[in-house]
């Protein structure tokens, strides 16, 4: 009678073992895991790329700041490709990216990219609250280094 009720627990666990609904199951929250990982990626790398793209247009105006400003400059742009998804291992490509009207002002300008360091700061420490560990590491990393850089960008320093 005990090999009966033990054949039965075994082909009982076997059962449900071989449920292929349960591995569909973790199949498709680990891709939806990836999916939304790499769509956050895309956007905070996206993020930094905007930032790139407003200190290019700072400099073009005021080229007097790049000893200045071009070591924040490659930060972001570094921040950009680890940020971007690993499929495509490099900065997210996106649109033109909305860059503020350069002020004529260098003074006001470097205070437009602080405030720009500031807000991308701030998006990156938001995203910490859906990001998987590991990308929680960077992005907090990312978010202090653009505070700093506003920091210093805006007269702090």
């Amino acid at each position: 009678m005990t090999g009966v009720a033990a054949a039965g627990l075994l082909t009982g666990c076997s059962g449900e073992r071989s449920d292929g609904g349960t591995r569909a199951s973790v199949t498709g929250a680990r891709e939806k895991a990836a999916r939304a990982e790499a769509a956050l990626r895309l956007r905070t790398s996206a993020a930094s790329q905007a930032l790139v793209t407003q200190y290019d247009a700072v400099l073009a105006m005021h080229p007097t700041l790049r000893t200045r400003l071009a070591p924040l400059r490659d930060q972001a742009a570094q921040h950009a490709t680890a940020l971007a998804p690993a499929s495509t291992a490099s900065p997210a490509p996106s649109a033109p990216a909305a860059v503020s009207a350069v002020a004529s002002d260098a003074d006001e300008a470097l205070k437009s990219l602080a405030a720009a360091e500031q807000r991308t700061s701030d998006a990156q420490l938001a995203a910490l609250a859906t990001a998987p560990p590991e990308l929680a590491r960077l992005l907090a990393s990312v978010a202090a280094s653009n505070a700093g850089h506003a920091f210093l960008l805006g007269g702090g320093a």
